[in-house]
C-alpha cells in the first residue's frame, strides 16, 4: 500500500475566474473581518501577496472535494512559520529497532490508525518494514466521527482493496471482527506446517501505529481484561509484550512508533491537535489557533458554533484574536489557558464528532 502522509503541496493561485460561486463578502452575514495577525505568524499582506480569495472563508462556500484540498493547503502554509512539531523520545527510538525484528515473527500486522486523522497517523516506513505481510487497517475511535466521514474512508480503502475495520477501542466495537480477520487471513499458516508434518500454532499478529491510537486498548477489549497498560496520552506503552488471546492467536502490543523527523508539519499539526504526540513538541496557542481556523472552516461546526459555545463575538477567522477573546472573557487574559480548553473540546467532541482529513482524489 503507498504511504498515505498528507502531501505538501503550495496553495494553487486563484484564476481570474473562480472555481466556485461565493457569496458577495458585502452581502455576508455576518461581516468578514480578516485580522492582520493569523495562526502562523502571517500577515495580510502576505495574503494578499499570496493572492488569498478572501471570499473563500465565507462558511457557506465550504464544497466537499475541492475545499478539503485548499483546506489542506492553507493547513500547511499557516504552519510554515511555527515551531516545527518534533516528538522522538528515546524509548521510540529503541522500540523501533526491536519492532523491526519482531516483525519477522508475525504472521499479520494490524496497523491502528486514528479515525479522525488516517493520513496524518499513517507511518511513511511502514509498508517497507512490513514487506509481503498480510496487513488489517484499523481506523480506531470511529465514534468520534461522522457517518458521512466513515463512509468516505470505507470507500476510499475498499478501492484499493485494503481491509479495514472501524473499531472503538474504549467501548469494545470492532474487537472481535478484528480478531477474526486476523485469524483468516493468517490460515495458511498453519496449513503450510501440517504439510511439513508440524503442529500448528498460534497465529502471530503484531498492533503497530502511532502513539496514543489505542493499540494497548483494543488488545484489552480482544483479551477482555487489562493486560496491556493504556492512558488517554502518548507514550505509555515502552517496550514490545506479547500476550496470549485464546489458544489460537497471540498478539503483539508495540510502543507508538513516529518519523525521526516528521517532514510534513500539516500531518504533525494535525498529530497535536489529536493528542497523537507529545504535548511537549509543540506550543498550545499555536495549534489550538490553527483548529479554530479549520473549524469555523468546516459546515460541520463554523464560527457561529464556536462563538456561541464560549458565548464571545468574533467577527473574523483569525484564531489567534479568539483565543485571544476567550482568554479575557474566561482565563483573565490566559492564551495558554484559553488554548488547551478549545483542544480539550475538541478532543471530547464538544464541537461534534467530525473528521480533520478526508481522503485525497
Amino acid at each position: 500500500m503507498a504511504s498515505l502522509a498528507l502531501p505538501a503541496h503550495p496553495r494553487p493561485s486563484v484564476s481570474p475566474t473562480p472555481r466556485f460561486k461565493t457569496p458577495s463578502l458585502r452581502s455576508a452575514a455576518p461581516r468578514l473581518v480578516v485580522s492582520n495577525a493569523v495562526a502562523g505568524g502571517t500577515s495580510l499582506r502576505w495574503f494578499q501577496k499570496e493572492k488569498i480569495n478572501l471570499s473563500k472563508h465565507v462558511n457557506e462556500s465550504f464544497h466537499e472535494e475541492g475545499d478539503w484540498e485548499n483546506l489542506d493547503a492553507d493547513v500547511y502554509h499557516w504552519t510554515r512559520s511555527l515551531r516545527p512539531v518534533q516528538w522522538y523520545p528515546g524509548h521510540i527510538a529503541k522500540a523501533e529497532k526491536e519492532l523491526k525484528e519482531q516483525i519477522k515473527l508475525m504472521d499479520v500486522v494490524v496497523e491502528v490508525r486514528d479515525a479522525r486523522i488516517p493520513m496524518a497517523t499513517s507511518h511513511p516506513q511502514m509498508d517497507s518494514w512490513l514487506g509481503n505481510r498480510k496487513k488489517i487497517l484499523v481506523l480506531n475511535r470511529e465514534d468520534m466521527i461522522s457517518a458521512a466521514d466513515r463512509n468516505a474512508w470505507a470507500n476510499f480503502f475498499s478501492r484499493q482493496g485494503i481491509k479495514v475495520v472501524f473499531a472503538n477501542g474504549q467501548l469494545g466495537m470492532g474487537t472481535m471482527k478484528l480478531g477474526r480477520l486476523a485469524k483468516l487471513l493468517a490460515t495458511g499458516v498453519n496449513t503450510k506446517r501440517r504439510a511439513k508434518g508440524l503442529l500448528p500454532r498460534p497465529v502471530r499478529a503484531g498492533i503497530v501505529g502511532y502513539p496514543n491510537v489505542g493499540k494497548s486498548s483494543l488488545i484489552n477489549r480482544l483479551l477482555r481484561r487489562r493486560m496491556c497498560p493504556a492512558a488517554p496520552r502518548p507514550g505509555v506503552t515502552r517496550e514490545l509484550k506479547w500476550v496470549r488471546f485464546g489458544k489460537d492467536l497471540e498478539l503483539l502490543d508495540s510502543p507508538g512508533i513516529l518519523p525521526m523527523r516528521i517532514s510534513d508539519q500539516a500531518a504533525a499539526i494535525k498529530l497535536a491537535i489529536c493528542d497523537d504526540i507529545g504535548e511537549r513538541s509543540y506550543d498550545a496557542p499555536d495549534v489550538a489557533a490553527i483548529l479554530v481556523q479549520m473549524l469555523t472552516r468546516l459546515p460541520a461546526v463554523g464560527l457561529d458554533t464556536l462563538c456561541k459555545r464560549y458565548r464571545i463575538d468574533s467577527e473574523g477567522h483569525c484564531g489567534k484574536i479568539f483565543l485571544e477573546k476567550l482568554a479575557l472573557h474566561l482565563f483573565n487574559g490566559d492564551v495558554s489557558q484559553a488554548a488547551v480548553r478549545v483542544l480539550s473540546d475538541f478532543r471530547k467532541g464538544k464541537f461534534g464528532w467530525i473528521a480533520l482529513e478526508r481522503p485525497p482524489r
